[in-house]
This record gives structure tokens, C-alpha cells and sequence, in this order.
């Protein structure tokens, strides 16, 4: 089996890589679309906007971030589709979530990550 991974949209791109997944609601700030290499932008199961302002990136309302978030994950509509998308990818390779935040330990691509290594077949 592969892994899921998470790296920041501004790191270059690599062959372990494998399928990579924008994650983010909003394009990465200073990168042009034909310059991120991805296979896929899922910001549907991005969270909020609402909870997303609300975090703020303030590592003191990551908790609460991260409830909100699962939350959000376990109601989305798009939430089986897109763990199906994983899977399938899985199967031949690594897939990698691509976020843009700064924070590399506070962020939404860590809940996901942590979400997803739950929900895949592994």
C-alpha cells in the first residue's frame, strides 16, 4: 500500500509525489495554475470559509479548528467521493496533499490527512 502525504504547495514537486491534491479552498497565493503540478483540486472538501476565518491560523484555536473541521468532513457530500478518488489512487502510488499555509503543524491539511488515514483501505 502507499502513502498519504502532505507537503506545502510552494515545494517542488517530486516523483514520490505521486497523485497530488490541492486541498486548499482558495488558489495558493504567487503560483500561476500551470506552475503546481497536481492531478486534482478538491476544495469542496476544503474546510469553510466560516471556520477557516475563524482559525485564523492561530495555533491556540487549532482544537477547535479541528472539531469544527471533522465536523465538516463527516457532513460533506463530496467526503465519499473524494476518499473513493484516494483509494483508487493509492492502489499505484502515493498521494500527496498540497495546502499553502506557512504553519506545517496547524493546518487543515493535517486534520485531512488524519481524517483520510481512517477512511481509506489500508
Amino acid at each position: 500500500m502507499h502513502d498519504i502525504k502532505k507537503k506545502r504547495a510552494y515545494e517542488e514537486s517530486e516523483k514520490a509525489d505521486g497523485y497530488r491534491i490541492l486541498v486548499d479552498r482558495l488558489w495558493p497565493r504567487g503560483i500561476k495554475k500551470e506552475d503546481l503540478h497536481h492531478d486534482l483540486w478538491a476544495k469542496e472538501i476544503a474546510p469553510s470559509s466560516e471556520i477557516r476565518k475563524e482559525f485564523n491560523h492561530e495555533p491556540d484555536k487549532f482544537k477547535q479548528f479541528r472539531t469544527d473541521y471533522l465536523n465538516e468532513l463527516t457532513e460533506n457530500d463530496e467526503a465519499d467521493d473524494f476518499i473513493e478518488t484516494v483509494n483508487e489512487e493509492l492502489k499505484d502510488q502515493n498521494v500527496t496533499l498540497l495546502y499553502a499555509a506557512k504553519d506545517t503543524e496547524n493546518n487543515h491539511a493535517v486534520v485531512l490527512k488524519e481524517w483520510l488515514d481512517q477512511q481509506v483501505d489500508q
